[in-house]
């Protein structure tokens, strides 16, 4: 019998229309070009425009990743959504994208793991898909950052944009191996305080996330960016570790890493650490900056346009996030 895998079978990508440069951020807060680029990579971020919402950034997204799989609203059996930034807390972001889609017979959620939101979706899909190989699920990752970016604060202001993507997933009965050989998804909340969103009613004083007092605008990213680099790298290189292992693989058969682009300093020393050269590391960070959850999907939709991802290539997507979470899912595409 056929072994039952998982696949991506569309992949679609937006970003915000908006093009904010190093240089525009240098006319607001003490920062520099050289600067930022020299400790990030990023030379550019998007931003959705003002009076826009999440939805408004991941809809072209969702529409052109449902026509290039063949699939209509009414084929969907579920939506995964993994952001921060959904236009409302009710309905869910999830909820808001079935409705605009019309995909009223589908079960819709989102899953909050910041930067790995949308990781976290395929595990979910995966392990449905593997239940039940008819099913069509649609994973939706993205965030709209610069909502929840603190514009005056250097530590985190240059690094975030806005995008995201979408990918239609189903399964694989052929046999031809293509699919999702290895998931796996992670989370630590004892270190939340690394990296965490503020709170409006100040539940972040009452984890001592800050100290009372302590002047912090309410709801934006408040990360310990050295702390941060640590875990993350260490993180990501145990679970692709622990993904290849379940696979049966080693370095040497990965065809293509498309890693979370937080910054360049974290996307090398991961690759530097699993042994793999940087020619076949996919790198957009440098326009785009940390998207959040909509990072990889971002990546991966860029790598396969531009033929660095190709049809049976085995594919290794690390990634690192708020809360703290992380995960690293392994395929063959």
């Amino acid at each position: 019998m056929s072994i039952v895998r998982s696949q991506i079978l569309s992949i679609a990508a937006n970003a915000g229309e908006e093009v904010v440069t190093n240089d525009d951020l240098a006319k607001v807060i003490d920062t520099s070009d050289e600067w930022i680029v020299k400790r990030t990579g990023i030379r550019e971020r998007r931003y959705i425009k003002e009076g826009s919402y999440w939805s408004d950034l991941m809809m072209p997204a969702v529409e052109k990743a449902m026509e290039e799989a063949k699939t209509k609203p009414e084929d969907l059996d579920l939506i995964v959504t993994g952001t921060l930034t959904g236009d409302l807390d009710m309905p869910s972001a999830a909820g808001l994208i079935q409705a605009r889609l019309g995909a009223m017979g589908a079960g819709a959620f989102n899953l909050q793991a910041a930067c790995s939101g949308f990781l976290y979706g395929v595990t979910v899909a995966d392990r449905f898909i593997r239940c039940d190989p008819r099913m069509k699920v649609l994973v939706v990752g993205g965030d709209a950052v610069s909502l929840i970016t603190d514009k005056m604060d250097r530590s985190t202001a240059v690094l975030f944009g806005d995008g995201g993507g979408a990918a239609v997933m189903g399964g694989n009965t052929s046999g031809d191996g293509r699919g999702i050989l290895s998931s796996r998804i992670y989370s630590s909340g004892e270190h939340g305080a690394m990296l965490y969103l503020s709170d409006d009613n100040g539940a972040d004083i009452k984890y001592g996330y800050r100290e009372p007092g302590e002047k912090i605008p309410h709801r934006t990213v408040q990360m310990r960016g050295n702390e941060v680099f640590k875990i993350a790298v260490h993180s990501m290189e145990r679970a692709s570790l622990e993904v290849m292992a379940d696979a049966g693989l080693g370095k040497e058969n990965i065809d293509v890493v498309i890693p979370h682009q937080a910054n360049i300093r974290i996307i090398k020393t991961l690759a530097s650490r699993l042994g793999v050269d940087m020619e076949r590391v996919y790198i957009n960070v440098d326009r785009f900056g940390n998207t959040s959850s909509g990072t990889i999907p971002l990546a991966l939709t860029e790598a396969r346009d531009k033929g660095m991802v190709k049809r049976g290539d085995t594919v290794l997507m690390p990634v690192f996030g708020g809360g703290l979470t992380w995960g690293v899912t392994l395929m063959r595409w």
